[in-house]
């Protein structure tokens, strides 16, 4: 529904006659229990795909009782959000229920912007009288909150039009599964696990289900909104005892129920690399080889990504910050981002300023081809956005990357434990010292020992270090990233990372 609001002249007349309220900090957010009368027509009782249907109205009927309250508080221009999320986690414990999880509820938030300056508010409370107050306090707030020239809405023809839902298959309409499945998946999956010889205890098994509906409306004319849902199933056991213990998971996730592999293949996935750590000890100390697994593998190109970043870039405190154009990683290799994935958890219709989403080669032949942008860090750098504004109801949009493609080798992960001679095979991570000017890499790590390219024993307690710069122009990719994941990045090999152990 299109809207009235302010000229530049009539909103600096505006403020003219209107005294200056005292600065505001913080947050508006109050929290309540209650929905006003036109909302609790959506019940448990209702058809899931109506009751979606009538939420989705719900949260855009939300956002447009925001921005008509921002545009009456005197603001020259507004986004809101509204979200609707739905939350269920079943643990269980010895074949019982230790603990039952659930949450859902509305939240909303709005961003205003008086000349230059903005403010953010939130709440959990949707009555009119709450969306009017927070309404005047934003306004009041982006009046003395400091002139920032990047700050603004994207310009209509900036806009995502049209968007094609149904494709990206990112809200099961499969109905919401009862807490006692959820308790039956978990319990599977420990007894799966229980049932290996040498597990000493399942120390939890889970399952829980998550969905979240959003609607973005904005003053220069956008409305757009989407669910995704998701269904998991996770599992951590235990073999030793003592100062001999040791652990490790597995954990499964789809977007739609129907793709989630069965409790009992996360259970035994559980058991097997829980009992191939038993007996882990320190490693040698020097300078080894590294195979990072498909498990960790990404984190890699996590710290890639977070170096590109655009608020990184703009700030001037990123490793990579006069990357752009240059050789970032071996020739050949490509990073793609496609937030178009269908049945994935990082696709997306459109970024939360409502540009259309897009697919793009971050790393094409190894060369860093562009930053991670939104239009605030765009503006910085005097570059377009990229469609890579997120964000939540009570912050403004900032960059970040959706689904993550590193392009794959040849060799399987057994290739490279063969062709590495001696090193080490990573399969945790723990804790993190990354500098995030200088790409200076530091962090602990357990995993497996491979002498004359076959595994030898697990360890744990070492820390592998190196600068993040030379490490990304020595990988060598393996072939097994899993297609389901959001961030698909194959197990990876890296030349030359000091180890300290024993």
């Amino acid at each position: 529904m299109a809207r009235s609001w302010p000229t530049a002249s009539e909103s600096n007349k505006r403020k003219k006659d209107q005294k200056a309220p005292r600065f505001i900090r913080g947050v508006f957010c109050m929290a309540a229990n209650r929905l006003s009368a036109r909302h609790r027509r959506i019940t448990c009782e209702t058809d899931p795909q109506e009751k979606a249907k009538q939420m989705s109205d719900t949260l855009a009927r939300l956002t447009d009782v925001l921005l008509t309250a921002a545009n009456r508080a005197g603001a020259d221009a507004a986004d809101a959000m509204a979200v609707n999320g739905t939350s269920v986690g079943i643990d269980v414990r010895g074949g019982r229920l230790e603990q039952a999880d659930r949450s859902e509820g509305i939240d909303i938030g709005l961003r205003v912007m008086v000349g230059q300056r903005q403010a953010c508010v939130s709440s959990s409370d949707i009555s009119d009288s709450t969306i009017r107050a927070m309404a005047e306090r934003a306004v009041a707030m982006a009046r003395e909150a400091p002139e920032d020239p990047t700050v603004g809405l994207a310009d209509p023809d900036q806009l995502a039009r049209t968007w094609d839902l149904a494709a990206l298959e990112l809200d099961d309409p499969t109905p919401e599964p009862d807490a006692a499945t959820l308790q039956e998946d978990a319990r599977r999956a420990e007894a799966a696990a229980q049932g290996h010889a040498g597990i000493s205890q399942v120390d939890q098994a889970s399952a829980s289900y998550t969905r979240r509906a959003f609607h973005l409306a904005a003053s220069n004319g956008f409305q757009g909104g989407y669910a995704r849902t998701s269904r998991g199933v996770s599992c951590v056991a235990i073999t030793g005892t003592g100062t001999g213990m040791e652990r490790d998971w597995a954990a499964e996730s789809r977007t739609w129920q129907a793709d989630v592999p069965s409790p009992e293949s996360v259970g035994h996935l559980a058991a097997e690399r829980t009992l191939a750590r038993a007996g882990a000890r320190k490693p040698p100390t020097g300078a080894y080889p590294v195979l990072y697994d498909e498990r960790v593998a990404s984190s890699l190109i996590s710290h890639l990504l977070s170096a590109v970043n655009g608020s990184s870039v703009a700030r001037g405190s990123s490793w990579l910050r006069d990357g752009l154009g240059q050789l970032v990683l071996p020739a050949g290799m490509v990073v793609t981002e496609d937030p178009l994935r269908p049945r994935i958890g990082g696709s997306r219709p459109f970024d939360a300023e409502g540009l259309a989403s897009r697919a793009r080669d971050i790393v094409a032949d190894g060369v860093l081809t562009g930053w991670v942008l939104d239009l605030a860090t765009g503006r910085k750098l005097g570059m377009a956005s990229t469609a890579n504004a997120a964000r939540g109801p009570s912050s403004p949009p900032s960059p970040s990357t959706g689904n993550i493609t590193l392009s794959q080798g040849t060799a399987s992960r057994d290739d490279l434990i063969r062709d590495m001679g001696t090193g080490l095979l990573v399969t945790s991570l723990i804790g993190s010292s990354i500098n995030p000017t200088t790409g200076d890499y530091s962090r602990g790590a357990s995993g497996f020992w491979v002498e004359r390219g076959q595994i030898a024993y697990a360890v744990n307690e070492c820390t592998l270090a190196g600068n993040l710069r030379d490490m990304l122009l020595r990988i060598t990719p393996a072939n097994d990233a899993r297609e389901h994941l959001s961030t698909r990045v194959p197990s990876l090999l890296v030349e030359g990372l000091t180890l300290a152990g024993e």
